[in-house]
């Protein structure tokens, strides 16, 4: 969920600041990039040199860089950010966030922020319980920013009670919780082929074809992202997903994928189909490897089933399917057809005589055709950018 997300860490002057380094260990280590704005205070509690390190980026304390001349813009610090987090929180700090005081750099980036909030508070029991303190949280609360609360446990001062600021793991957890809560396809089970299949003549040969997996793996990684539980059905690819949220089923045969599909479908709100399944497989298999003999070698071959066929014939009212047709000629007339004859809410034309589309490519030119005939022309891109255009519309049609 925090992949490729940008946070500013806001660290205050509190003991609890050392938890800063875990906190950005894990938000780097999550695929965040992370910019750290440090109190003045904050430094006596763990050095700058240690959260630059860590996030891979200089640490901001001051407005003016006296050093080199250059003026800290709090205002493009706060623009720049997907997510602002202040942890620790202290109360000097909540009070002026508050009260909106900015008489340093962090207030001045939070005053600036359009982006979430999140604070957790750290401070002993007794400032935590003080009436102006819970005033100023549930004030900042009131403005939209979103609280961290605090732990129980031993504090510095030798007391044992709240106060304690919320550990780096419980926080990565939380964000990552919130995040996905607010993503478009949060909660919907999402089923994905993609890939070949491996149609065996004997041990070692097979009738296969140029799928690499690309444009399903991009698909599914760009589904996850958005919140959804994907389950990818591949067939023999070497691609991985991005998305560790990812299930997996690797497959070979396109009778093994039909399987893995009706198992899967019944539970899924949509399925894409973008897998390259065989047509033909061979009637037999030779159990030993087919010696070159005679000139000629001819194998008799039957038709698959007809997994996405199959598929629209499954389908529920509250299911929607969406297929792919990859064409050389009539793309647009072979395509409709198949739209129509399969019983799918969307299909997904490319045409290999567009150059740059097609299997291995790491770029595809598609144009979408749902099930009114209402078609959407799209420009060559890279696969990953088409998943998105294609994510963005399956975003569509499931909140309709």
């Amino acid at each position: 969920m925090l992949e490729g997300k940008k946070v500013v860490l806001g660290v205050c002057g509190s003991i609890a600041a050392y938890k800063a380094a875990m906190l950005v260990r894990l938000l780097v280590k999550a695929g965040a990039k992370v910019q750290v704005v440090m109190t003045a205070d904050a430094a006596n509690f763990i050095t700058p040199l240690t959260l630059s390190t860590l996030s891979k980026n200089p640490v901001h304390i001051n407005y003016f860089n006296a050093e080199n001349g250059e003026w800290d813009n709090h205002v493009e610090l706060g623009l720049w950010a997907d997510i602002m987090l202040i942890a620790p929180a202290s109360a000097n700090t909540l009070a002026k966030m508050a009260n909106g005081l900015c008489d340093n750099l962090l207030c001045a980036v939070y005053l600036s922020a359009k982006c979430p909030v999140y604070f957790a508070p750290a401070m002993d029991l007794d400032m935590y319980r003080h009436p102006a303190a819970v005033n100023n949280i549930n004030r900042l609360q009131g403005y939209g920013n979103i609280l961290i609360p605090a732990g129980k446990g031993e504090l510095a001062s030798g007391l044992h009670g709240e106060g304690r600021m919320a550990e780096p793991e419980e926080i990565i957890s939380l964000l990552a919780s919130d995040i996905k809560k607010k993503l478009l396809l949060a909660g919907h089970k999402i089923l994905v082929t993609a890939g070949p299949t491996y149609e065996a003549i004997d041990p070692v040969r097979f009738i296969g074809n140029h799928s690499s997996g690309k444009m399903g793996f991009a698909i599914a990684d760009e589904l996850a992202s958005m919140g959804a539980i994907v389950t990818l059905i591949s067939g023999p690819s070497a691609q991985q997903s991005k998305q560790p949220s990812v299930k997996r089923i690797n497959v070979t045969s396109a009778a093994e994928m039909l399987e893995a599909c009706l198992d899967n479908y019944p539970d899924s709100k949509l399925c894409i189909m973008s897998a390259a399944v065989a047509d033909y497989t061979p009637v037999t298999i030779a159990s030993q490897k087919i010696k070159k003999q005679d000139d000629h070698l001819n194998i008799d071959l039957k038709k698959t089933t007809d997994i996405l066929k199959t598929l629209g014939e499954h389908k529920q009212p509250h299911q929607l399917l969406i297929g792919f047709a990859l064409e050389t000629e009539n793309e647009e007339q072979y395509a409709t057809e198949k739209l129509k004859k399969k019983n799918l809410d969307l299909i997904i034309l490319n045409s290999l005589n567009d150059t740059g589309a097609g299997f291995k490519s790491d770029t595809n030119k598609i144009t979408m055709i749902d099930k009114y005939l209402q078609k959407t022309i799209f420009t060559l891109k890279s696969k990953t950018e088409v998943a998105r255009d294609i994510c963005a519309k399956v975003a569509e049609l499931i909140n309709q």
